[in-house]
């Protein structure tokens, strides 16, 4: 069985969010500016100016965003990911921005197939954001992306924060999104307010409005409301304590070289881990 055929057979049966369906919707808006901030958003995290000379692997490469934004940046890049939808996104972006660059790869793999990785090789920086909280099995995941990280090299990944009772909830109705087609509106609009009310809130009290709903592609270049449909609809969905992730990667040889919390609310911890020098 293919990994297309397994995909439709998880989004038929209602295990998986269809989130290159979302993705490409994504692209209508996708702009110069957003580009811009995924970029400024990978040298702040990876404390570099330039990726030039160096090797990007994108795990889960979702819109194709950031693989665009480390090859602007001077990267050669292989992006994958197990939506074929999710390919066919980051395909696209190549022929707009590179049209066939050859250090540009895309393919479908997945980060749970252990043979197709270790055909990879490995590469100066893995970057997997908000993705391996979503393949339903997260541990196997983060162990599995670990090797392909080479001696001295960064990897630069994202997942979801442990809310306790919060995320037990989340969970449920991230479920029945997926589970039931007539709730899935509804429970991107309860998420809207979930989310964005105390912000409006706060911004109007102070005279201004959608202030941040306007601006929030100066985080990361992404959308919004695609990104409230990412969250509500993103299911496997598993969290941990970010001083689990520490200390997994910690036993494995990585330092952990920068930090970015959610502050214990909702969202992702982002972590970039140095991959030690073996010393011979």
């Amino acid at each position: 069985m293919t990994l297309s055929h397994t995909h439709q057979e998880e989004v038929i049966n209602r295990q998986r969010f269809a989130f290159g369906e979302n993705w490409s919707r994504f692209l209508d808006v996708l702009d110069e500016e957003r580009v811009a901030q995924a970029e400024s958003s990978l040298r702040e995290m990876l404390r570099v100016d330039s990726l030039a000379g160096k090797t990007f692997l994108d795990v889960g490469s979702g819109s194709g965003l950031f693989s665009l934004a480390a090859r602007r940046l001077g990267a050669n890049v292989f992006s994958f990911d197990f939506d074929p939808k999710s390919v066919a996104c980051t395909q696209e972006l190549r022929r707009r921005y590179f049209d066939r660059d050859p250090n540009w790869t895309i393919q479908e793999g997945s980060v749970l197939d252990r043979s197709y990785l270790e055909r990879l090789g490995q590469f100066d920086i893995v970057y997997s954001w908000g993705v391996l909280h979503h393949t339903g099995q997260m541990w196997d995941a983060l162990e599995n992306v670990a090797p392909l990280v080479a001696e001295d090299g960064k990897l630069f990944i994202a997942i979801y924060n442990d809310q306790g009772g919060a995320s037990v909830r989340w969970k449920k109705l991230k479920k029945l999104y997926n589970s039931f087609r007539i709730l899935r509106f509804p429970l991107s609009l309860y998420t809207l307010v979930r989310q964005w009310t105390i912000t409006v809130v706060k911004e109007t009290c102070r005279g201004q409005f959608l202030t941040a709903w306007r601006t929030y592609k100066r985080e990361r270049g992404m959308s919004p409301w695609h990104d409230i449909v990412d969250w509500i609809g993103g299911y496997p969905f598993e969290v941990c304590k970010p001083e689990e992730i520490f200390e997994f990667y910690q036993a494995r040889g990585f330092s952990l070289s920068a930090l970015k919390t959610c502050a214990g609310g909702l969202g992702c911890n982002e972590f970039v881990f140095h991959r030690e020098p073996v010393i011979r």
